[in-house]
């Protein structure tokens, strides 16, 4: 009987611990990079002071989703994963977690996130499928265009339109140019990312901006990083936000050319660290705008 109850005790262990991985849980930075202009959006939207339960959902939102997109992206790559160096072990490309399954898991986290937008308002909830589209849409892009980061961009920044309607009510003209920042900006780290894996990608097949933008990846990376600051900097005239805002811009643009150094020699060690340095970027960002809305009037 005790023998009975380890191996039940171990076999759920297991299936937590696959789950866990396949949500990659383990790597939150893809929450963090969500989470950046989805703050930005809900603080700007609330003039420093958003709306509690607001918020909440939308953390738990951003952690929902997030993992949601990484299952069906692992089960779209599923017969990919496997011929690509870094993704040989995701869980279900080794078979720890069946495709049914994943579509299963994936289907529960949608609903659950669903279940927190029913919290907000009408607009924010039509806005939510539009989201859910996008995210199920873009692992499926990588067969048929080399902009599929374009198509993640749009779907990581749905979460800013959805701040502002569930904070104010509206999508007001200055949330889109949020969203065009943010777009940018995920095309630009999410084109390092891809640099990472761009000799398996041409083989297996798979379609990438890196490999679109070829020799110039490195220079069309720096326009775009120049287009986001340049945004970022509009953003602080149209809302005439204050000096700390602007240190954070400014910061954000020394990460950038930070990053521009780390990609210099397309080494896939130094892209996957410019990657994950955008947390940073986009922390510096929030943080100016935090720093701004604390100021005394």
């Amino acid at each position: 009987m005790s023998s009975n109850h380890e191996q039940r005790k171990a076999r759920l262990y297991d299936r937590a611990r696959q789950y866990y991985l396949l949500t990659r849980l383990n790597r939150p930075i893809g929450i963090f990079l969500l989470l950046w202009p989805t703050l930005w959006a809900l603080w700007i939207a609330g003039e420093g002071r958003p709306d509690t339960l607001v918020l909440l959902v939308f953390v738990a939102g951003v952690v929902l989703m997030h993992s949601a997109g990484c299952v069906i992206n692992d089960y779209a790559d599923r017969k990919v994963d496997r011929h690509v160096r870094r993704t040989q072990e995701r869980p279900i490309t080794a078979g720890g977690v069946r495709p049914g399954e994943a579509l299963g898991l994936f289907v529960v986290l949608c609903l659950a996130a669903f279940a927190l937008v029913l919290l907000m308002n009408r607009l924010t909830i039509y806005l939510s499928f539009v989201a859910v589209a996008l995210a199920v849409a873009y692992p499926f892009m990588k067969r048929y265009t080399y902009l599929p980061q374009a198509v993640l961009g749009m779907a990581f920044s749905m979460a800013v339109p959805m701040a502002f309607a569930a904070q104010t009510g509206e999508v007001p003209q200055i949330a889109w140019l949020v969203y065009v920042v943010s777009v940018l900006w995920t095309v630009a780290y999410d084109t390092m990312y891809a640099m990472v894996d761009r000799e398996d990608d041409l083989k297996v097949g798979i379609k990438s901006t890196a490999i679109l933008f070829g020799e110039a990846d490195r220079l069309i990376i720096g326009f775009v990083q120049a287009t986001v600051i340049l945004g970022l900097l509009l953003l602080g005239r149209q809302l005439s936000l204050g000096v700390p805002y602007t240190l954070g811009v400014m910061v954000a643009l020394a990460l950038s050319l930070y990053q521009q150094y780390l990609i210099w020699g397309r080494k896939p060690e130094a892209c996957l660290k410019a990657f994950i340095n955008n947390a940073w970027l986009g922390a510096a960002v929030f943080a100016g705008l935090v720093a701004h809305y604390l100021m005394p009037a």
